[in-house]
């Protein structure tokens, strides 16, 4: 694997692990603050969301592997992580909604757009995007040849 997928893909792990942080603390302020449960729907069970947040943050993963490779593409790469965490979010809440009740679609639809637009839903996409950013950022500075940081044991023998 060419050095540039290698650094493409690991700044996408470490920024998919990022985004995974920044929605569940978000989740977290947001249930808080507005005393609100992520799922109100108790039909829908405890795996939905935690399950819906994955497929996001695996979505997150795919796309910054396969842009990195190019950084310069920011807002093209913002917008298609942003888009995506969302959309894979609101399918598998779908899904699980539909798999976990009735088998209704039209009710697996309907939960899972509400989702989508309420303040965890929105949540998604924003934690994506800023994360995105930021990994566009990485990556345009280690192919700028910026280094990576070092320990201080690790410093130049002098």
């Amino acid at each position: 694997m060419e050095q540039r997928t290698r650094d493409a893909w690991v700044v996408a792990g470490f920024a998919a692990a990022l985004d995974l942080a920044l929605v569940v603390c978000g989740f977290g302020f947001v249930s808080l603050l507005a005393d609100l449960e992520v799922v109100g729907d108790r039909d829908v069970g405890v795996l939905v969301a935690p399950v819906a947040v994955g497929a996001s943050v695996l979505t997150v993963l795919l796309v910054l592997g396969l842009r990195l490779r190019r950084p310069e593409r920011t807002a093209a790469t913002v917008v298609l992580a942003a888009l995506g965490s969302w959309l894979a979010f609101v399918v598998v809440a779908a899904i699980g909604r539909i798999v976990s009740s009735t088998g209704d679609p039209g009710e697996g639809l309907r939960f899972a757009v509400v989702l989508g637009l309420g303040w965890f839903g929105l949540l998604i996409p924003v934690c994506a995007a800023l994360t995105a950013a930021v990994a566009v950022l990485v990556a345009r500075g280690r192919r700028g040849g910026m280094e990576r940081p070092r320990w201080p044991w690790e410093g130049d023998a002098e």
